[in-house]
């Protein structure tokens, strides 16, 4: 049985995926079930973040959204029973890769997927309606006739996110990277998101948010990213396309909110004080912290059966690329880690 993991030789470089011939699982523990994986979606990994919090190993276990048939549990197990159909977030310390076709995990990790979800929709789906629940519930407190402005909208991310918040009754603003961006958003349902079009670069985003709000500005505002310094000071791994952060704040309305995915985010004294006028927050969009406390796990976990509930109403419609083949899965997760999918890539066994 093979399983794919991620190898990093020293600090800086590329990360390259080897397969690895994996030995029979060890027996199920108390509260394991052993899931025959059906799909597993790919994810960027963090290797700063698994340094940083002391879980850097030799080899990364590598695809942690997956979906699978229950094929036995533990004795002290009482969510699930063999055959049940199951999806889950393996958590970041996990020892299982989701690439193979037989994994163990914590019934803690896994809930119920509804019978009309197909696989790959529901392994697809999980990262990013959590990413969009963490940002949009806990972060921002959407509500009805609240204004967001999703940046980069046609990403994975970008559009489970417009399709909660429009869900929720808020006014949607989005920007497309691309005439290929804006044609998918506008053909999104239900239809009434805003778009702006910012692939020439002549397009001022703060003027089009305080166009489209009267002046009044936007109340929330969730980024795929900010410029922090000018277009020469940049590295060239930044897309010129992205917000600088003045344009955000200048933007953002009285007790705004910014959700940003801007680890490094830079803030001077004259940005604060603006913030501070504003009466606004910034808040840091980590999804990982759902699982590196278990103080929160009842909330994890009905984050995980709501997205599953809008999935099989039709209420998400994720961004999926075509599923793909296990043989295919290296190259995949190759071109993941260099961010270069523009859509969601799942693996079907």
């Amino acid at each position: 049985m093979k399983a794919l993991y991620g190898q990093q030789n020293s600090p800086g470089e590329e990360m390259t995926f080897v397969f690895q011939e994996r030995e029979n699982l060890p027996p199920t523990r108390d509260h394991d079930v052993k899931v025959q994986v059906r799909a597993c979606a790919l994810s960027w990994v963090d290797t700063k973040l698994l340094s940083e919090i002391k879980l850097k190993k030799e080899l990364v276990p590598v695809g942690r959204e997956i979906s699978g048939v229950v094929l036995e549990v533990g004795s002290k197990v009482t969510f699930f029973q063999p055959d049940d159909e199951v999806v889950g977030i393996l958590p970041l310390d996990s020892e299982e890769s989701g690439v193979c076709e037989v994994i163990l995990v914590h019934e803690h990790y896994l809930v119920h997927k509804p019978q009309k979800v197909c696989w790959v929709e529901a392994a697809g789906t999980l990262r990013d309606g959590l990413r969009a629940y963490t940002a949009l519930h806990y972060l921002s407190q959407v509500s009805p006739g609240s204004s967001v402005l999703v940046l980069d909208g046609a990403s994975p991310f970008g559009t489970i996110a417009i399709q909660l918040a429009q869900h929720r009754g808020a006014r949607v603003i989005s920007t497309a990277h691309s005439l290929e961006d804006k044609q998918y958003l506008e053909r999104l349902r239900p239809a009434g998101a805003r778009v702006i079009d910012v692939s020439h670069g002549k397009i001022d985003v703060a003027e089009s948010c305080l166009e489209e709000t009267g002046e009044l500005g936007v109340d929330i505002v969730l980024d795929a990213g900010v410029r922090l310094y000018s277009a020469e000071d940049e590295p060239a791994s930044k897309s010129q396309l992205l917000p600088h952060k003045h344009d955000i704040i200048t933007l953002l309305g009285a007790g705004g909110r910014w959700i940003t995915t801007e680890k490094n985010l830079q803030l001077d004294p004259p940005d604060s004080h603006s913030l501070f006028l504003k009466g606004a927050t910034v808040s840091f969009l980590n999804d990982e912290i759902w699982n590196l406390s278990n103080v929160q796990q009842g909330k994890y976990l009905a984050i995980l059966e709501d997205i599953m509930e809008k999935l099989s109403n039709n209420i998400f419609r994720p961004q999926l690329d075509e599923p793909i083949p296990l043989y295919e899965a290296k190259v995949s997760m190759e071109i993941v880690q260099k961010n270069q999918a523009r859509k969601r890539q799942v693996i079907q066994f």
